[in-house]
């Protein structure tokens, strides 16, 4: 893969915007802040951008496949 580098940075750029996603929805399911099970916060996302990444090996819209590849 010639576009190794733009994949990776896009990759990473999903990855981070979806543990993000995932560290919101699950800090907004608690009734109060003080409630938040933060190890389960910290869990949901890192398993989310892990999930990400790999499916990120599909293949990414933002990446342009080469005409030569």
């Amino acid at each position: 893969m010639k576009n190794w580098k733009v994949w990776a940075k896009a990759a990473g750029i999903r990855a981070v915007k979806t543990v993000a996603q995932t560290a919101v929805a699950t800090i907004g399911t608690a009734a109060v802040l003080g409630a938040v099970d933060w190890r389960m916060v910290v869990s949901a996302s890192v398993l989310a951008g892990v999930l990400s990444v790999l499916t990120s090996v599909a293949g990414l819209p933002e990446v342009k496949a080469d005409a030569n590849s």
